[in-house]
């Protein structure tokens, strides 16, 4: 079976719906695919594995869970899987696998469904008791051999007798159990199996390197040893020898497949001299008689015999930081590629607003105005102090007040289409009455804003035309051929001769302006109680541009637009 099945598909989506990426990912990496796990989803579940958030039995169950499929590809790349995460994944994985009391429990397992599966059932027997072993020799020690510090001051350089003799028959079960392997080249036939054995290469390399410090420790204190520990000693030693002729048949194995040849360690097999020196030291603690040896030529051959050794472990080592140094250039190239593609992306950035900010006006006589519009919206800048923020806030800067008048009164106007409809703006005419301009004494006709916040609130207003004569004729809202009277100082609303309204019964009023403002906006907030009164009507206008008010500092922000709305009177 090739692709993705119907089955993996729907099983992505039911965890896509749960919302578990960590599940969607672990079925994305063990698909009926005939490949190898995809490097995107093991990097994936790596970087999972180094998150506190994310459930490490959760992780692994569902790794578990996947080895119970009866297709032998889903199985072996689970098992793939979960190798590659005790590798590159955080400790936090591998030490819960070494929690557990058991892990896989495929030594029956068999796929039924080809040729290719009873082939491929076998090495994933053999697969699972691999990762089974590795899980308990981190149970016994507390540490992956793989990973554990090397070099002359390394552990297994530097651990007592006691604890060596301990602790080397461990790595040799884990050899044994990945040796067991058992590959040729010729059953390498797939993408999946190559998956496991590059892995197994890898872990080989490593494992190897320790076991080789191990002995070379043995072989160190050898000759100060008990009866007893020399006995275990030696029977250790003569294990070594036979892995080592092992050891080098897989490494033919993995040379064959295509493996480069400086990736491949070199074996340097030990004086058969020394074998020999260390039964006679045995035999002689035994009180068995033996041939007389002086210490120099037992000096030579245990030297000459760790020189060898050490060669072999300079060249496992030199392996091993080669595919650490490849590993890390490949990461950086990787960074660097997303960097330069960040780059790009910021270079490219947002369209510039620019334009907005300096749109070009048109005039009457069709030339294009390019200073800059004014922001009727923005803060005050705090960059010249406390003073001067509270100044633009209480005082309004003159700088702003002849801008402000520019746009309110300022502004080149054409007809209601435009008569230029090329180079002119379209803007409503506003009807002129004599009734317009009511400016408050002591106010210049022209000045906006003045020193005097009430004054400039007054003429504010004034400005814009509020109470001005000029009824709009599509609305009425007082009786036909009622005359009413609007606007002015001095207005006073006219009731009715059949109500009585006493104002210290009403609720307040709601106020637009502050109630200094002499412009009569009492109506504003009128209860319902006044529907009864004779209201004045007032004609409905369209301005151009946003009113601005004087900053208050118990209302909004400076600057904020303040809507006008046209007092209404009320029929009766």
């Amino acid at each position: 079976m090739s692709g993705q099945s119907i089955t993996d598909r729907i099983t992505a989506a039911q965890h896509s719906v749960t919302g578990s990426a960590v599940s969607k990912t672990v079925c994305k990496a063990t698909t009926h695919e005939i490949m190898g796990p995809k490097k995107k989803h093991l990097d994936y579940l790596i970087h999972c594995t180094n998150e506190m958030n994310v459930n490490i039995p959760q992780l692994a169950d569902t790794l578990f869970e996947r080895t119970a499929n009866t297709s032998w590809v889903v199985v072996f790349k689970s098992l793939a899987a979960t190798h590659h995460l005790m590798v590159y994944g955080n400790e936090r994985f591998i030490q819960y696998l070494a929690s557990r009391n058991t892990l896989f429990n495929l030594s029956n397992f068999l796929d039924k469904s080809g040729l290719q599966g009873y082939d491929m059932s076998t090495f994933i027997r053999r697969y699972s008791r691999y990762l089974n072993e590795k899980a308990v020799s981190y149970r016994q020690v507390a540490f992956d051999f793989t990973k554990v510090k090397r070099g002359s001051d390394g552990v297994m350089r530097t651990v007592n007798t006691e604890k060596l003799l301990k602790t080397i028959p461990i790595i040799q079960n884990q050899m044994d159990a990945l040796l067991d392997f058992n590959v040729n080249a010729n059953e390498l036939t797939n993408g999946v199996i190559n998956a496991a054995f590059m892995l197994l290469f890898k872990d080989s390399i490593r494992l190897f390197a320790a076991y080789n410090e191990g002995i070379i420790n043995l072989l160190e204190k050898y000759f100060d040893m008990k009866k007893t520990q020399c006995k275990e000693g030696l029977d250790i030693y003569k294990k070594f020898l036979t892995r080592m002729t092992r050891i080098s048949e897989f490494l033919k194995v993995a040379e064959q497949v295509g493996i480069d040849r400086g990736d491949i360690p070199d074996l340097s097999q030990a004086p058969s001299s020394l074998l020999d020196a260390l039964e006679q030291h045995l035999a002689s603690l035994e009180g068995k008689k033996v041939k007389d040896s002086t210490a120099a030529s037992r000096a030579s051959t245990l030297s000459n015999a760790v020189s060898s050794l050490a060669n072999t472990g300079i060249s496992f080592t030199r392996v091993d930081e080669r595919e650490k140094q490849a590993a890390l250039e490949e990461e950086q190239a990787r960074l660097k590629a997303l960097k330069e593609q960040r780059l790009k992306e910021l270079q490219k950035g947002p369209p510039s607003s620019s334009t907005t900010a300096a749109s070009p006006v048109s005039t009457d006589g069709c030339s294009v105005n390019t200073a800059p519009a004014i922001d009727l919206f923005s803060t005050p800048s705090t960059t010249n102090g406390t003073s001067k923020a509270a100044n633009d806030l209480l005082d309004l800067q003159p700088a702003f007040q002849q801008q402000a008048l520019a746009l309110s009164s300022g502004l080149p106007t054409a007809n209601t289409w435009g008569d230029d409809v090329l180079g002119g703006i379209l803007k409503p005419t506003v009807a002129s009455s004599s009734s317009q301009g009511l400016t408050p004494s002591g106010q210049q006709p022209g000045k906006l804003v003045s020193d005097d916040l009430d004054s400039s609130l007054a003429n504010l207003v004034g400005n814009l035309g509020i109470g001005n004569g000029v009824a709009k004729n599509d609305i009425h809202w007082s009786q036909p051929g009622e005359k009413k009277l609007t606007g002015g100082n001095n207005w006073q609303p006219k009731t009715a001769p059949s109500t009585t309204w006493n104002p210290s019964t009403l609720a307040p009023s709601v106020m637009a302006f502050p109630a200094t403002t002499p412009t009569g906006m009492m109506a504003y907030g009128m209860p319902p109680q006044m529907g009864s009164m004779a209201m004045m009507t007032q004609p409905t206008m369209m301005y151009s541009q946003p009113v601005m008010r004087p900053a208050n500092p118990f209302g909004q922000a400076p600057g904020a637009q303040v809507p006008v709305y046209p007092i209404y009177s009320l029929s009766q």
